[in-house]
């Protein structure tokens, strides 16, 4: 049996926010030479603590994600099965998580190893997918979604012990400057910002709409921000942007025509598997953070089409 381990990123404890020292590494292989990826760019990760992989997959497996895609969200189980996350305001679906365990096509994508690979070089190992999920960013009123750490929710709520993860975001769509990109802050991954508030009882179910919980304060923001800039995720459908777990990172609403979507993974080291949650509820449901099965995934060469 695994020992728990102790809290060593303690958070929504205290009264006024704290920073801390990231205690982890964000690499976890130095031999760069063996990297599946460009050595550079596995060093720019290390440095901004992200990195966007331009049409990673073809024009024509993006159409294979899409066709999928568009027949789940007008699937009603898919819309009914719990596992669906809508706009706060309009109703519409925001995102659809589970996909690696609900849907054969997106669990051969998360072993796929032109992503899953590139994480397993980074995390240093064996890992498996801590969440999966469909995201829209509909037009016209897909909603913002505020500065946060990923770390920070999976830390507290999840129980994820410490900073040996990642996200694999796959476009699906031309993500560009104007219709809400993932927006984040280079080098920020280097501190972890202790928040302030305690964690309501089922917070996910709100959390996962608009986040509210879990956020720094702006004067923490301010100081990240003016420290690091902010980079704005953009490239064409096919492209991947990974991005280290505990990046500041959120996205501005999208009043454009254009709407945005993308597969998303998370891919947790297996050895820093969750434990019980680092607050005093329950832990989040499993087709949120996955809390069951921790075996190393089968990374293999996979074909669309």
């Amino acid at each position: 049996m695994t020992p728990v381990q102790a809290d060593l990123y303690p958070s929504r404890q205290c009264a006024e926010p704290r920073w801390q020292e990231r205690l982890d590494p964000v690499v976890h292989r130095q031999d760069l030479d063996n990297a599946p990826i460009a050595a550079e760019l596995i060093a720019r990760f290390e440095r901004d603590g992200y990195v966007v992989l331009p049409k990673v997959f073809s024009a024509a497996e993006v159409a294979v994600f899409r066709r999928e895609l568009e027949r789940m969200l007008a699937d009603e189980a898919v819309v009914a099965s719990g596992k669906t996350i809508q706009e706060p305001d309009s109703g519409a679906v925001r995102s659809v998580f589970d996909i690696h365990r609900d849907n054969p096509l997106f669990a051969r994508v998360a072993r796929d190893e032109r992503i899953a690979g590139i994480a397993r070089f980074i995390l240093g190992g064996d890992l498996y997918v801590h969440q999966s999920r469909l995201n829209f960013k509909p037009g016209f009123d897909g909603k913002e979604f505020y500065w946060h750490s990923d770390f920070e929710t999976w830390h507290v709520e999840d129980g994820m012990p410490r900073m040996r993860a990642l996200s694999c975001s796959i476009l699906l769509t031309d993500n560009q400057a104007h219709n809400g990109p993932l927006l984040l802050m280079p080098g920020s991954h280097r501190q972890y910002i202790h928040c302030v508030g305690a964690t309501p009882e089922n917070h996910y179910a709100q959390s996962l709409r608009r986040q509210e919980v879990g956020v720094p304060d702006q004067v923490s923001l301010s100081e990240l921000a003016a420290s690091h800039g902010i980079d704005s995720a953009i490239g064409p459908a096919g492209s991947v942007v990974l991005f280290d777990c505990n990046i500041m990172h959120g996205s501005n609403g999208n009043i454009t025509p254009d709407a945005r979507s993308n597969l998303f993974y998370v891919y947790n080291h297996v050895g820093n598997a969750v434990q019980a949650p680092f607050c005093e509820q329950s832990p989040r449901p499993p087709f949120v953070a996955e809390r069951r099965d921790f075996r190393a995934l089968d990374i293999q060469p996979q074909r669309y089409i």
